[in-house]
């Protein structure tokens, strides 16, 4: 580690404007910046930390149905306090690393983060969520930009995630056992409109819809109606854990199983 000041503003407008210091970052949880400052591929001046600040914090539904969590609110709180409204994503919270990760890391931080294999991406994608910042609403679609790259803005801050809540849903996972992330996993949500379907830690360019896959259970909800379908491993991370073509095809088989559970 090295030298670096530390803020904790109790406050949304009191973090932004700490944030607008030279080199200031901002820090959720901690769960992927703390080992990044630990190898010095981050250097930040300044670590404003979000932790203090009730107004990001919790979960409640707003006037439209939707189910509305704090940025800063944690794994384990969502695991809890969701099941009741939308029990795909509590189990999808449920399952975040370990006790330690899921009592420390938030919602926004992984949004914010926008890990390729991490799970909330794939929540909000298939959700058609809102990231809330503390300038704008941007919709999950327009949100995730690439591997480790958003629609984030220096210095904004995630200060809420709005859940339009599915008839239906699931979340389908086969991690990688060292770091409990997804190698690939499939988020399945079915509306009046349509379904959609996300996938996370399969594609070089982060989280993913597959529109084949949506059209297909669209028509009809079942795991059946995906037999035949494949994804093409070109694109595709490829790494010492499972090739492009190895991915592509576990992102068949995830989101069978998702549209399985959630039928």
């Amino acid at each position: 580690m090295y030298a670096f000041d530390f803020e904790r503003p109790t406050t949304i407008d009191a973090a932004v404007k700490a944030l607008q210091s030279e080199e200031a970052q901002a820090l959720g949880g901690g769960q992927t910046l703390i080992p990044t400052l630990k190898q010095r591929l981050a250097m930040p001046a300044t670590l404003v930390s979000l932790t203090a600040i009730k107004e990001m914090q919790g979960i409640c539904e707003d006037d439209q149905g939707r189910l509305c969590i704090g940025g800063a609110t944690t794994h384990a709180q969502v695991a809890r306090e969701a099941a009741g409204r939308y029990p795909a994503l509590a189990d999808l919270a449920a399952n975040v690393g370990d006790p330690a990760v899921r009592n420390r890391g938030t919602i926004g931080g992984s949004l914010a983060n926008n890990d390729p294999s991490a799970c909330y991406p794939a929540a909000a994608l298939a959700s058609g969520a809102t990231i809330v910042t503390n300038d704008r609403e941007i919709a999950a679609d327009d949100y995730f930009q690439g591997m480790f790259t958003t629609a984030l803005e220096e210095g904004e801050i995630i200060i809420e995630v709005r859940f339009p809540v599915p008839q239906a849903a699931a979340y389908a996972k086969f991690e990688q056992p060292a770091s409990r992330f997804a190698l690939v996993g499939a988020f399945v949500a079915r509306f009046d409109d349509g379904v959609r379907v996300a996938i996370t830690g399969a594609s070089e360019e982060g989280v993913f819809r597959w529109s084949v896959a949506e059209d297909a259970l669209t028509a009809d909800f079942s795991a059946g109606a995906l037999e035949g379908l494949r994804l093409s491993g070109e694109g595709m991370i490829s790494d010492l854990h499972g090739s492009g073509d190895y991915r592509a095809h576990l992102a068949g088989v995830m989101t069978r199983r998702a549209a399985a559970a959630g039928g």
